[in-house]
């Protein structure tokens, strides 16, 4: 089943329009390592494969030195999506990258044709695959050791790590609460969730009472791309002509595309990779930013846009026809280290 087809509304009213100064603003050509977006990337990597356009995104945004990677955190408790996230850190010369999982209460599956396992088995090359610290964990650590206001927090998946953290108390990483220590170190949320101006989409859903209570608590903005943007931005086939030999990109672009659906498809939606792109670029560059207004999740999985209550959340909507930003994220989804 499509990963995140339940949406509805898809209709968008476009309420006042806001490009943000700060916090969303277009970097310049060459950016400066002190004012480059430092990404914590949350995703639940399976069981849809968008995600794997969006970490290659990433890496090739910071390859160009557009953005830092703090952290690679897993929203999906099964087991086989920590390892998936480590064979694309491997790969792109990030052995090293912390890598968080979610707990045991949080969705836990994968995709019906077990892709992550297949992706796994073929290119993360060990015969035991490691234990990984708590998503919690890693968040406060990493969060602990950072400028104040300098994290953007990049989620494509379920919310249940941020409630979590949320929920967090003092540890021997910072004496202060999770709340404290987001209002304190975290600088904005770009989240690929949510459908505008209402819908019921799979990251809000699968986890409905986290996304409720996440939203509600969260201390600082939000920027949300919705299902709507995404779901018409095709992307993936250039990417599944390359050599897949040692390229798990292109492997994971042209199993899936074969296997995923019931019937092939050539192009998959990027709805996870517009959320990477709005996170380090700024949402401006490619999109109107709509806000600020409220964004509510009723603990049900269905969410609504109120744009007469600022409480710092923003939304995007299409600026350019699709096949211009499926160009740029197809060509920045090609990066191979």
């Amino acid at each position: 089943m499509n990963r995140k087809i339940k949406s509805i509304g898809w209709s968008v009213l476009v309420f006042s329009t806001l490009i943000l100064s700060g916090g969303w603003s277009a970097p310049q050509e060459k950016t400066k390592k002190s004012s480059r977006p430092l990404i914590i990337f949350d995703t639940d990597m399976g069981p849809d494969y968008d995600d794997v356009g969006a970490i290659t995104l990433l890496y090739a945004l910071a390859e160009r030195g557009e953005c830092e990677i703090l952290a690679t955190i897993a929203s999906d408790a099964h087991p086989s999506i920590a390892p998936t996230i480590e064979v694309f850190n491997r790969y792109f010369g990030r052995a090293d990258m912390p890598i968080g999982v979610a707990s045991t209460g949080s969705p836990g599956f994968t995709a019906g044709n077990n892709w992550n396992d297949s992706l796994v088995t073929r290119f993360l090359m060990k015969k035991k695959v490691e234990s990984y610290p708590a998503a919690v964990e890693v968040y406060r650590k990493v969060l602990a050791k950072q400028a104040d206001n300098s994290v953007t927090i990049v989620t494509v998946g379920f919310i249940s790590n941020i409630r979590d953290l949320l929920n967090s108390k003092a540890d021997k990483f910072s004496g202060l609460s999770g709340v404290d220590l987001v209002k304190k170190k975290v600088k904005n949320w770009v989240a690929m969730a949510g459908a505008f101006p209402q819908g019921k989409e799979f990251n809000v859903e699968k986890d409905a009472q986290a996304s409720f209570e996440a939203f509600s608590k969260w201390p600082k903005p939000i920027l949300f791309s919705g299902f709507e943007i995404g779901q018409h931005i095709m992307t993936g086939a250039g990417v599944a002509k390359m050599d897949t030999n040692k390229n798990p990109v292109a492997w994971a672009y042209r199993y899936n595309l074969k296997t995923y659906d019931k019937n092939p498809q050539s192009n998959r939606p990027s709805w996870d990779q517009t959320a990477v792109l709005c996170a380090v670029r700024g949402a401006g560059k490619y999109f109107y930013v709509n806000g600020p207004g409220k964004f509510i999740a009723d603990g049900q999985g269905f969410n609504t846009w109120n744009p007469e209550i600022n409480a710092e959340h923003y939304f995007i909507t299409h600026k350019y026809p699709y096949e211009r930003t499926a160009a740029i994220i197809e060509n920045l989804m090609g990066f191979e280290p």
